[in-house]
């Protein structure tokens, strides 16, 4: 069983960065190679919802789709290598403010950001709290 374990969390002000980064474990680098990996969030009181995701196109190639609210403020990135995934959320908002989730989708091909039902690892969260 693949398990994600999510770091970098914490609480920052209104325009600060944060980096959160996801270690998978217990699958191999090959296999890590091969899946869609993303980042979700769930604020209090909502459902969860998808922030990022990165998802293999054959060869070295992924795509990057992202949620219009991040847009151009978050960005996705992995090491293969490390079986690490990180989110790299710049310029930070209340709104922001949520926990965030690492996961993983086993299926290839996917050309539009992973939706929760898409998902078949999930990682425990980190809470992320931006004050204004």
């Amino acid at each position: 069983q693949v398990q994600l374990v999510e770091s970098g969390g914490g609480l920052v002000q209104a325009g600060d960065s944060l980096r959160l980064s996801c270690t998978a474990s217990a699958v191999s680098e090959r296999t890590f190679t091969l899946y869609a990996t993303g980042w979700f969030r769930q604020a209090p009181g909502k459902e969860r919802e998808p922030v990022a995701s990165l998802n293999w196109s054959g060869g070295r190639t992924y795509y990057a789709y992202y949620a219009d609210s991040v847009q151009g403020r978050f960005t996705i990135s992995r090491d293969n290598a490390k079986n690490m995934v990180y989110l790299q959320m710049n310029s930070l908002k209340p709104e922001d403010t949520a926990v965030y989730y690492c996961a993983a989708d086993r299926t290839i091909g996917r050309r539009e950001l992973l939706g929760v039902d898409d998902i078949d690892y999930w990682g425990k969260g980190t809470l992320v709290t931006v004050s204004s």
